[in-house]
């Protein structure tokens, strides 16, 4: 059964029993109050026709006059004389029979108590009412006043057809407002119901438009914001996904040009005449592509360990100037070897940071720099203000395209592929920078003009900032 049948249902069925049990409530209530209220009428009317009758004298116009009193006053009138035996009943029906005598027991107690006796038995269908005469012109002296109470409740047959009929416009109209009703609370429901198993089976593009300001309209809202945060995290797998197709396929390229390069250099050694000049070409080659292996290995673990590893850096409070006599000595004569000027800053600066990330930070931008500068200077610069040390690697290079810049710290990417594989990169140098400064709540900054140089840059904490 679907939940607006369950509502409706639920709805009819309440309000139908709750009209039932008022509507029962109001007919027995009427029913005793009309009771009540036809006692209390003939104790009323049995003492003024008590002396009606006691005034009525025995002549020929008894009977009559008796007549005229039971039709004037709609009740049944018994008279009984002082032995209590019936000598008058008025009005006359062959059906009903007054009591030929009354017992000894009623008559004292009528005697005993001068007031109107009403006696209502549950297994008797009239009320009567008894009352003792003291009339000197009639031998009445007991008076019996009945009424059958289906005269009394006669009014509540019209009452009873006005409840009833009250009753099933009532239900109609409550089982008309209750499918109706149902439908209005159901039809979000089912509208929130679709939209879930929607977005449930993969549909994140299912959106709700519930213009309602109750729990419906959170929830529709909360569904859509779920469907949103799914479609972005959809995107972003999507992304993932390629990046990391495109990552595997970038190292099996990587690592596969260097395995066919020492193949090959292996195979030519292994001629016997070769040439001794050859033989060092060919093992110095092969040696290269090692280093270049390795090196990508290293790079690879090092964004790897950014990636899962929490203890990627250790920070510790370091002198900068110590790390980059340690960067000067590995790539001083590199750089001279160019002709090319490599200027270090001697300021003593001490920084908050993993001073071995630090060092292969600068190690990444001054290799680069020396592969792509011919002439002219690299210059590292530190700048100190107040919480911050700006760290810059300038050079005279042969500069790097604006088109390039957007995705110059991606892995694996090359402005020019072929001129850095045969300088020896691996593609990674730069993303490394990035994902270690990253780890250091910092990030790496370029700007570059094609044919003038380049400019790499980067903030590290200060020691006071502890």
């Amino acid at each position: 059964m679907s939940i607006r049948a369950k509502l409706a249902w639920t709805f009819i069925l309440l309000l139908i029993f709750g009209i039932t049990a008022i509507s029962s409530y109001s007919i027995l209530f009427i029913r005793n109050y009309l009771l009540n209220e036809g006692e209390q009428q003939i104790l009323n009317d049995t003492e003024w026709l008590s002396i009606t009758i006691e005034n009525l004298r025995q002549d020929e116009q008894f009977e009559t006059n008796l007549n005229e009193a039971a039709r004037t006053s709609g009740y049944r009138l018994s008279i009984y004389d002082e032995e209590g035996i019936l000598f008058a009943s008025v009005p006359y029906h062959e059906d009903v029979v007054a009591p030929g005598r009354l017992e000894t027991t009623l008559r004292g107690s009528i005697r005993q108590n001068s007031e109107v006796r009403l006696m209502d038995l549950p297994e008797s269908d009239e009320l009567s009412a008894y009352v003792a005469l003291d009339g000197e012109n009639n031998p009445a002296h007991y008076l019996q006043v009945s009424i059958y109470k289906d005269q009394i409740y006669e009014p509540i047959k019209t009452i009873r057809w006005i409840i009833y009929t009250g009753m099933f416009i009532s239900m109609g109209l409550v089982i008309l407002v209750s499918v109706l009703f149902s439908r209005y609370i159901s039809r979000p429901i089912i509208q929130l119901e679709s939209a879930a198993r929607d977005i449930a089976g993969g549909n994140v593009d299912r959106t709700l438009d519930l213009d309602r300001n109750d729990e419906f309209g959170t929830l529709a809202k909360s569904l859509n914001k779920m469907a949103d945060r799914l479609r972005a995290d959809n995107e972003e797998l999507k992304r993932l996904y390629e990046r990391q197709s495109q990552f595997f396929a970038d190292i099996t390229h990587e690592i596969r040009n260097p395995l066919h390069t020492i193949s090959g250099s292996l195979e030519m050694l292994q001629i016997k005449k070769l040439d001794e000049k050859k033989r060092d070409q060919y093992l110095d080659t092969a040696f290269r592509q090692t280093e270049r292996i390795s090196r990508l290995f290293k790079d690879l673990v090092t964004l790897q360990r950014y990636d899962s590893d929490s203890y990627f850096i250790e920070r510790k409070v370091f002198d900068m100037k110590s790390v980059l006599n340690d960067v000067e000595q590995l790539y001083g004569s590199r750089a001279k070897e160019k002709g090319i000027s490599l200027v270090f800053d001697d300021k003593s600066v001490s920084v908050y940071a993993d001073p071995n990330k630090i060092e292969q930070v600068l190690e990444n931008l001054i290799s680069n720099a020396i592969k792509y500068t011919n002439e002219g200077k690299i210059e590292v610069k530190l700048t100190k203000s107040e919480d911050e040390l700006l760290v810059e690697v300038i050079d005279t290079g042969i500069g790097i395209s604006e088109d390039h810049l957007d995705r110059l710290f991606d892995r694996f990417y090359r402005t020019d592929k072929a001129r850095s594989r045969d300088k020896g990169g691996t593609g990674l140098g730069l993303a490394v920078v990035k994902s270690i400064l990253n780890a250091h709540n910092s990030d790496i900054y370029v700007e570059s003009t094609q044919g003038k140089g380049s400019r790499f840059w980067f903030y590290l904490q200060i020691q006071n900032q502890v």
